[in-house]
């Protein structure tokens, strides 16, 4: 199962990704946006970037091939982190995101398969294979970091781009004080995201070396 669900998050994964690519770009140009300005867009999204991260996860670990080509993500630890944050994606998007706009099409497929199926094929992966209880408290730290610099990348931005790739991080219409208030909130699910990993992880280190003592 963990081998099925690794090769379905990474086809599933790349597909989704390149459809998204696909079909943002055209429309990133039709809106006003120059071919770079367009691909810039369309990886100022924390969905993008963190669905790619988890592609670069299966990519790593299916092949020989892959890992040649993303040895950085194959650790326990990377994966780990990859989980808190596609786990971050699902709950933003459904609780925050869902409800501001109306995607058709294509465009809804996309929002489909980045939103909700690869989180929860990711998340099953790592709980069936991915996780072996090597995690430490102190790799939230390093975790932290991605979603830290995404903001500070964001909000340097959004003065020259004249746009924030998710409305909650609009200091121009929303005031700064409502922005660090979301972006506290969002930092602190990260955060809570984290603990629990690092102790499922545990839990599952702890689960598949049971079997191992009672042999010896």
């Amino acid at each position: 199962m963990g081998r099925f669900l690794q090769i379905a998050g990474l086809v599933i994964g790349l597909v989704a990704l390149v459809l998204q690519f696909a079909i943002t770009i055209p429309a990133s140009m039709a809106a006003g946006r120059t071919l770079l300005g367009s691909i810039v867009f369309y990886f100022s999204f924390f969905t993008v970037l963190t669905n790619s991260a988890a592609v670069m996860v299966h990519a790593a670990l299916v092949s020989p091939a892959g890992y040649a080509w993303f040895p950085a993500f194959a650790g326990p630890r990377v994966r780990a982190g990859v989980a808190v944050a596609i786990m971050l994606v699902f709950i933003v998007y459904t609780t925050v995101l869902a409800r501001l706009w109306q995607p058709q099409g294509l465009f809804l497929l996309c929002d489909i398969l980045l939103h909700y199926v690869t989180p929860f094929v990711f998340v099953g992966w790592w709980l069936i294979a991915g996780a072996d209880g090597s995690t430490r408290w102190r790799d939230i730290s390093w975790w932290m970091i991605y979603p830290l610099a995404y903001l500070a990348c964001t909000l340097i931005r959004a003065p020259f781009a004249g746009e924030v790739p998710y409305p909650f991080l609009d200091v121009a219409k929303n005031g700064a004080a409502s922005v660090a208030v979301s972006a506290l909130g969002v930092t602190a699910l990260f955060i809570g995201l984290s603990v629990l990993a690092v102790l499922v992880d545990h839990g599952i280190g702890r689960l598949r070396a049971k079997p191992a003592t009672r042999m010896g």
